[in-house]
């Protein structure tokens, strides 16, 4: 009775050997995220401030889109989050990332089956008339963490692909907040269009008059003509970017586009100051490089695994079950319940060089994905240092264009109050009222710019555009594996 109980002999080697493993299994790591960050920018030190002048130092906030208080753009962004393209593309190779990780961790694992059979031959052949089910184990016993190594790389990759997702969401939401200023700037300048259109068609008849009446010249309407005929042209072109505007907006949020959508009349009010936080900051924020130390530390982990590869494997094979009792009475000696086991062992001594070619593949692999973080990380600062600089510039140029715009505008004034009194005629108050119009114009320009350098610059730091989002971290179960 008691050796009924007892673990079948055809199942002790395996046993055996997981007590092995596990009492001195080879321990699998990876670097860690600063020691990425070193090794890649170690040329390039990070300084303690940005060498542009920032606003605020403080920590980067998240929830920028709601800085710019317009309701219709939140309501576009989160459909844009719901119905993109892009993102369902991303989203889905995060789902293939999280399928590689359970393929590796597959690996680790026993592979259980059952196996069947029935037959009838001769009675010369013995086996062939064996016919039973037996339940079968076969396993590869990682002893120097080959396969842990592939499982720790599948995971990197998968935080990676999250990471990636994570940072498709915020430059969906930084283009749909840029499509939207510009859709509200291009229907502002085609108000203005037409209204210096008018003003334009006004002179031309203002200058027929004038040469009705011997006081101007057939120059003076062709020229009046020409000028129509260039802000009549002005107009169809503002009318034609408007358009496309609109349809790259319904496009990000995934809408047939038609040009329906309807845009804002006035340009968002600029947000108050942001907090740019430290470089170094930045660096760990943002989605993208945090995705792009992950493939460094999978590339890692990938050269552990082909360094693995020169050692021995050892595969574990057992079986335990039931033989058909027609087989049994033709011989003596064969148990009805009946088991195997088997272990076996691969040393590589010659393999034409594929080993040491695997070795030198994944180790350029490493050094190609560490130079592609120090890349991106530098590009990722100089879009940083870019935005606070534009901030400054463009600020000063608003202020610039303001004025120039206020002035002009009065200026139109004075000279239709002169043109009232008898003192200046008509062409004098088109002329400045088309100047006034092209200052609104150029003042629309820098405002909406600003507002999309704004946008920039929140992406840059790796702010999110919700409240209370966590960028700053991966998924831990990435990080230093040891089993």
């Amino acid at each position: 009775m008691s050796s009924r109980r007892a673990l079948p002999r055809a199942l002790r080697p395996a046993a055996l050997a997981l007590a092995v493993t596990l009492a001195a299994g080879c321990v699998t790591t990876e670097p860690k995220p600063e020691e990425v960050q070193a090794q890649a920018l170690e040329h390039a030190p990070i300084p303690a401030a940005w060498s542009s002048k920032a606003d605020s130092p403080a920590p980067v906030v998240d929830g920028w889109i709601a800085t710019f208080r317009d309701p219709q753009l939140e309501a576009l962004v989160a459909e844009a989050l719901a119905h993109n393209p892009d993102l369902t593309v991303a989203a889905a190779r995060v789902e293939a990332a999280e399928a590689q990780v359970d393929m590796a961790q597959a690996q680790l694992k026993p592979a259980i089956g059952i196996l069947g059979r029935a037959g009838a031959k001769p009675i010369s052949d013995l086996v062939a008339m064996l016919s039973g089910v037996m339940i079968r184990l076969a396993w590869e016993i990682d002893l120097w963490g080959r396969m842990r190594y592939e499982r720790n790389a599948a995971i990197a990759m998968r935080d990676a692909s999250s990471a990636d997702y994570r940072f498709a969401r915020q430059s969906i939401a930084a283009s749909v907040a840029r499509a939207w200023f510009l859709a509200a700037e291009t229907a502002m300048q085609l108000q203005l269009a037409n209204r210096m259109a008018e003003d334009s068609k006004r002179l031309v008849d203002l200058s027929r008059d004038r040469q009705r009446v011997g006081a101007g010249n057939e120059t003076d309407v062709f020229a009046a003509n020409a000028s129509y005929a260039t802000y009549r042209d002005a107009a169809q072109q503002v009318e034609l970017a408007h358009q496309q505007a609109l349809r790259a907006l319904e496009l990000l949020a995934g809408r047939y586009p038609a040009g329906n959508i309807a845009a804002a009349t006035d340009l968002a009010p600029f947000p108050g100051p942001v907090p740019a936080g430290m470089p170094l900051d930045a660096l760990n924020r943002r989605p993208d490089l945090q995705a792009a130390e992950r493939r460094a530390a999978a590339a890692f982990d990938l050269v552990g695994s082909a360094k693995a590869s020169f050692w021995p494997t050892l595969s574990l094979a057992a079986g335990y079950g039931h033989v058909n009792r027609q087989a049994v009475d033709l011989q003596e000696n064969l148990d009805r319940n009946t088991g195997s086991g088997s272990a076996t062992t691969v040393i590589p001594l010659y393999t034409g060089g594929r080993l040491t070619g695997n070795v030198r593949l994944r180790t350029a692999e490493q050094r190609q994905a560490i130079g592609d973080y120090a890349r991106l990380a530098l590009q990722a600062l100089n879009e940083v240092e870019d935005a606070l600089n534009a901030e400054q510039v463009l600020a000063a140029r608003e202020a610039l264009l303001q004025e120039a715009a206020d002035d002009s505008r009065r200026a139109a004034g004075l000279t239709e109050t002169s043109f009232r009194v008898g003192k200046s005629d008509m062409r004098d108050v088109m002329n400045r009222n088309l100047a006034a119009n092209a200052a609104e114009v150029a003042l629309l320009a820098v405002r909406r710019e600003r507002l999309a350098r704004r946008v920039d610059l929140h992406l840059a730091l790796g702010g999110d555009f919700v409240q209370g989002t966590d960028t700053s971290s991966t998924a831990p179960a990435s990080t230093g594996q040891q089993q």
